[in-house]
């Protein structure tokens, strides 16, 4: 079942089996799916409404030897579908999968994708118009979509990167576009809910990722041309400098996270108070090792410390994500 190449009867077959196990286990069964079959699966679970019995027999039968009590697995498949992918994946990797599978459509070369090296996508988008890059873009992790953006020209990644801000959602007409750069056809029509990908969110996420100069490139640019944009951009991204803002639990929290080596590369580049938070936050013996592995160290490379800093960064953004930390970013952000 767990096969890439799967026909259409071996699908609804598979697909029939998992409602008839239930929630947890079919949960424990996608986790060793690839994201294609997950999706094909998932698909097939929201279409089958009903399911003769003698279908359903057949089914079990093959796999278990248990026959079925009912034919009517499932109310209401289309919750199942969102429960089970949930429990299995989480939410964020869930809810980009689910929207896809109720509404129908397919986007399966896009998701290929996120199987490539960002420079091999670079060079396919190279020459397509802003707003297909970034209709595909907010589709991939913010940390290939930076990859990918390094691939562009200045010009070519600025215009990009203000489409993908301003991008409030994506129609399913507009995705039927991308048919063109993906060579796929896509299911889907105009009462189709849009997507709710792209935004201010996505845009400071790939910024974040994408290094300091380019960073202030992109951002003068989308100033020029709107600078309330570019400064809503601004409150939702966070820099190395910002972890100061961390309260010491949130910092304990990081600290657990961090390898050593990364934490004394990422260090080089850290202001003085960066540095004594960070010793406060440790125990003496912990602080003073750390101490003395920055003093031993050598000079580094600046991109080798950028690039520790950025590895820090997915850290601090993963940890917010789960709640376990909070980082103020915004001169909006109150607490109580």
């Amino acid at each position: 079942m767990a096969e890439s190449k799967l026909d259409e009867r071996g699908l609804e077959n598979a697909a029939i089996l998992l409602m008839s196990l239930g929630e947890e286990e079919a949960a424990g069964v996608f986790r060793h799916l690839s994201p294609k079959e997950v999706q094909r699966l998932g698909e097939t679970i929201a279409r089958l409404k009903s399911i003769p019995r003698e279908r359903v027999d057949e089914v079990l039968e093959s796999f278990t030897g248990v026959a079925a009590t009912q034919s009517h697995l499932v109310d209401d498949t289309d919750a199942y579908v969102k429960s089970v992918l949930r429990k299995a994946l989480g939410d964020d990797k869930a809810n980009l999968l689910i929207d896809r599978i109720l509404q129908g459509s397919d986007v399966s070369g896009i998701e290929s994708l996120k199987w490539m090296d960002p420079g091999s996508v670079g060079e396919l988008l190279r020459n397509e118009h802003p707003q297909i890059v970034a209709a595909i873009l907010v589709h991939l992790e913010s940390e290939q979509a930076a990859g990918v953006m390094g691939v562009f020209s200045e010009r070519h990644r600025n215009e990009v990167m203000m489409r993908i801000a301003t991008l409030d959602g994506i129609q399913p007409a507009a995705l039927k576009d991308l048919n063109e750069v993906m060579s796929r056809v896509l299911a889907g029509g105009e009462k189709l809910k849009k997507a709710t990908l792209g935004g201010i969110k996505p845009a400071a996420e790939i910024i974040n990722l994408m290094g300091s100069s380019v960073e202030t490139s992109v951002l003068d640019y989308i100033r020029q041309a709107d600078g309330e944009l570019a400064q809503k951009i601004m409150d939702n991204m966070f820099t190395f400098d910002d972890l100061e803002k961390l309260d010491d639990k949130g910092m304990q929290s990081l600290l657990k996270e961090v390898q050593s080596e990364s934490l004394v590369l990422a260090l080089k580049g850290a202001t003085p108070e960066m540095r004594e938070k960070i010793f406060r936050c440790m125990s003496t013996r912990a602080a003073e090792t750390l101490r003395e592995d920055l003093e031993s160290r050598g000079p580094v490379r600046v991109s080798e410390v950028e690039a520790e800093q950025k590895e820090l960064l997915k850290i601090v953004r993963r940890l917010m994500d789960e709640g376990q930390i909070v980082l103020p970013t915004g001169a909006g952000d109150d607490f109580v």
